[in-house]
């Protein structure tokens, strides 16, 4: 359920179906007068669920708003086998969003939102830098879209040459704003080797984590199964990045691991990670991440499963899979692992 307001101020959800084959627009509802009520949403929910057949749906993702946390508990009552879920991208992008309220990230992101609001607002300066920059134009900030702080960062450092020589040019000294006060404090950033370096330290932080929020925003490939090794290999990257110098991303360890912890580890993440063959050969023996996702692949058994006879039935399989027997052994199904992974 994707929640956004239309230009005439409605609150407007859009209802869509996924399953292995794609996503599917259902419907779209008129929120304006519910967007804050639990029980509304919770209705919302199960006029949705009855309609497709509560055998039919494993998951309800919705942004993680407070309406539908109230309305994901009273959902999961009603019907015990369902889950509520967060969704991903939400998630990461409030990762951002707590990432950039902490310095040097916040005050290096208001640096550069200064820059591009003086340059911006003014067709002479903007047209000069699009002469220097070879009409490339720089992320425009956003308030509600978190992400994009990295996103301009980003960008800024793609032009980071031609925005020092932009600054440095007679054509800038000889244009009137240059000689503004905002005008200098805008060059004074331009050419700042601390500007520059905190820049380089948001990309580091921010970079691997843009990758997994494009990776849960998009329909390549289911992202269930991927989310757990996805979020290790970006803290393993941010990690590297600093040459393992805890002190300069261990306050974003703690934002990212508290988001992960409160919203984004759900049992059924840990199952799609177990049940994914492209991973799983790969990481038996990673026992730092077996304790929670084998409890995470449990506690989706007794939710999902519906008796103890199926259940032992699926621990007789489970056992051949992990250990690559009978069909699982043969060795196209080995070249598959990687290839038909993607639709668990």
């Amino acid at each position: 359920m994707d929640k956004w307001t239309a230009r005439n101020g409605k609150m407007i959800i859009n209802v869509l179906v996924n399953s292995p084959r794609g996503s599917v627009f259902l419907e779209s509802h008129d929120a304006s007068n519910s967007s804050t009520d639990g029980s509304k949403m919770y209705s919302l929910f199960r006029k949705t669920i009855d309609k497709i057949g509560k055998e039919n749906v494993v998951q309800i993702v919705t942004d993680n708003a407070s309406e539908n946390v109230s309305a994901g508990r009273m959902m999961e009552a009603m019907y015990p086998h369902i889950y509520w879920t967060p969704c991903a991208a939400h998630c990461i992008n409030l990762m951002f969003g707590d990432i950039f309220k902490e310095n040097p990230y916040a005050s290096v992101f208001t640096k550069a939102v200064r820059v591009y609001s003086y340059i911006s607002q003014r067709p002479l300066l903007l047209n000069l830098m699009r002469k220097f920059t070879n009409e490339r134009n720089l992320v425009r900030p956003a308030k509600t879209r978190f992400a994009t702080a990295f996103l301009t960062l980003h960008s800024f450092y793609l032009q980071k040459k031609k925005l020092r020589k932009l600054v440095l040019s007679n054509e800038w000294k000889d244009n009137r704003y240059a000689k503004e006060v905002a005008g200098k404090e805008t060059a004074k950033v331009l050419i700042s080797p601390s500007f520059w370096n905190d820049v380089v330290r948001a990309l580091k932080v921010g970079g691997p984590l843009i990758k997994v929020l494009r990776m849960v925003d998009g329909e390549r490939k289911p992202p269930m199964g991927y989310l757990y090794e996805a979020m290790d290999r970006a803290k393993e990257t941010i990690a590297a990045s600093f040459e393992g110098d805890v002190r300069k991303y261990e306050k974003v360890f703690e934002i990212i691991d508290i988001r992960w912890e409160n919203q984004l580890h759900r049992p059924l993440h840990a199952a799609g990670h177990l049940l994914n063959p492209g991973l799983f050969y790969k990481n038996t023996r990673d026992e730092t991440l077996a304790s929670e996702v084998w409890i995470g692949y449990h506690a989706c058994l007794e939710k999902l499963v519906p008796n103890s006879a199926t259940i032992d039935q699926i621990g007789e399989e489970f056992g051949r899979y992990s250990q690559a027997e009978g069909l699982f052994g043969l060795q196209a199904v080995i070249r598959a692992r990687d290839i038909r992974s993607s639709g668990n």
